[in-house]
């Protein structure tokens, strides 16, 4: 019988439940905050917690939690969408299916080039974009390259998963996990970037060091013709037929470049933040669709769908959002911290940021959506990192390592078994290629947060 795993919503209400519930146990009380006027952050001051008097929701206070909790994320959640809406007149145009299938046809004869170059792709849409379930279309087309160059199907899934992947870990520019996380947290948006970067560069030499190695002892050992007859999806391609990017694409891949180095300059320079963000996005989307030769009803029906896409993530980061009602609205969310500071305390502060990264890992087997991860956790775990000296940026980053690292071997990811399904892939076969690379990413992610700690 098929294992069914509870959805992320009936999670969420059942936390909320249980918090509310909690709230008549746990005692109130508050820590004093200060805000540094350099920079309009607001830390929590060490030792002021104090016990106050006990506060208990009414039944109106519960029924009106998770509208609270929608409205006061509803900033997050119009971005989610806006951005989702974007990148789904951008996919609309075909500029990333023809973009892969021309770098595929170049270096057809030099495939270790062939899969460094694509997974560079995927891993720039990931660090930029966010970009994960949204690269699900783009399975069979990398698939039948990889096939056709010689190589198996576990070469061909990760192409993507880990290129995407190893991209939204780092996430140097990702608004849907960086960004979320650092409003949240109260932080500058996509501040400490630079440390991201080496982050970055790390991990993506890693993976596509691992991933050659492998392609390369497994290139030839499956013929073509064994590999399609096993999956019906795939005999329905014309793996003789490439698709050249249009000129119109290619003015699409110019816009893409143009809002990208805007983003970038924008949030270093020029004090970007989500409304100005949001705002490229949205530009990006048009400008795109015009470019690429789609009509005005065209690309309202497109954005529709793109936003609708992320619809179901979005709405989560208000769920998340409602724990925190529940807490705050009954006094305790001081109260939880102070707990678990009195707990982890004794700890060295390297060992306190390496339990985050281990307790975030635990919770995205639950709460998959990273962005609505960090509305979740990040409330809690800044406050944390503030009473054990961590910075906060340290913090975020084992909230994406967290939430990145498992992304691409747990079975309760939505989108890695569904791109597992579309590449005929079995999770076992999978999980033995990647769980090596995995324990390599935990055990350099761990090192990296170490470090962290001293740069932040």
């Amino acid at each position: 019988m098929k294992r069914r795993h509870l959805d992320t919503y009936v999670v969420l209400t059942l936390i909320i439940f249980f918090m509310a519930l909690a709230s008549f146990l746990i005692p109130s009380g508050s820590y004093q905050r200060s805000v540094d006027v350099t920079n309009g952050i607001e830390y929590v001051i060490p030792d002021s917690f104090t016990f106050t008097e006990k506060t208990n929701l009414s039944l109106l206070d519960f029924m009106r939690v998770i509208p609270d909790g929608m409205m006061q994320a509803s900033e997050i959640i119009i971005f989610v969408l806006i951005a989702g809406g974007s990148l789904g007149i951008i996919n609309a145009t075909g500029t990333i299916n023809g973009f892969i299938s021309t770098v595929s046809s170049k270096f057809k004869t030099h495939g270790s080039l062939a899969i460094l170059l694509l997974m560079l792709c995927f891993s720039l849409s990931g660090a930029l974009l966010g970009t994960a379930e949204e690269a699900l279309p783009l399975y069979p087309i990398v698939m039948v390259l990889a096939l056709s160059l010689g190589y198996d199907k576990i070469t061909g899934v990760s192409i993507v998963l880990l290129g995407t992947g190893v991209g939204f870990v780092a996430g140097f520019l990702n608004p849907f996990t960086v960004g979320i996380a650092q409003q949240v947290s109260g932080l500058p948006l996509f501040s400490g970037m630079v440390y991201r970067l080496l982050v970055y560069l790390v991990f993506f030499t890693i993976t596509i060091l691992y991933v050659l190695n492998y392609a390369k002892k497994n290139r030839f050992k499956t013929s073509l013709n064994e590999e399609v007859m096993a999956d019906s999806y795939l005999a329905e391609y014309d793996f003789s037929t490439v698709f050249q990017l249009t000129k119109r694409q290619i003015g699409v891949v110019f816009v893409l470049c143009f809002f990208t180095i805007l983003l970038m300059c924008g949030v270093l320079w020029w004090r970007f933040y989500i409304l100005e963000i949001a705002a490229c996005f949205f530009f990006m989307g048009i400008f795109s669709g015009i470019i690429g030769g789609l009509d005005s009803g065209k690309i309202v029906s497109e954005f529709m769908k793109g936003a609708a896409s992320l619809l179901y993530g979005a709405l989560i980061i208000g769920m998340a959002k409602s724990i925190f009602v529940v807490m705050q609205s009954a006094g305790i969310l001081d109260t939880v911290i102070y707990y678990l500071v009195q707990f982890i305390e004794k700890f060295s502060r390297s060992v306190n940021v390496i339990s985050m990264f281990l307790v975030q890992s635990i919770i995205n087997l639950f709460i998959t959506s990273g962005s609505g991860q960090a509305a979740v956790t990040m409330p809690i775990m800044k406050n944390i990192a503030d009473l054990t000296s961590i910075p906060r940026q340290s913090a975020i980053l084992a909230f994406q390592f967290g939430d990145g690292f498992s992304n691409v071997i747990s079975p309760t990811s939505g989108y890695f078994m569904a791109a597992l399904g579309i590449a005929g892939v079995n999770w076992r076969e999978w999980a033995k290629f990647m769980f090596p690379l995995f324990a390599i990413w935990c055990m350099i992610g761990c090192v990296m947060l170490v470090i962290s700690i001293y740069v932040y």
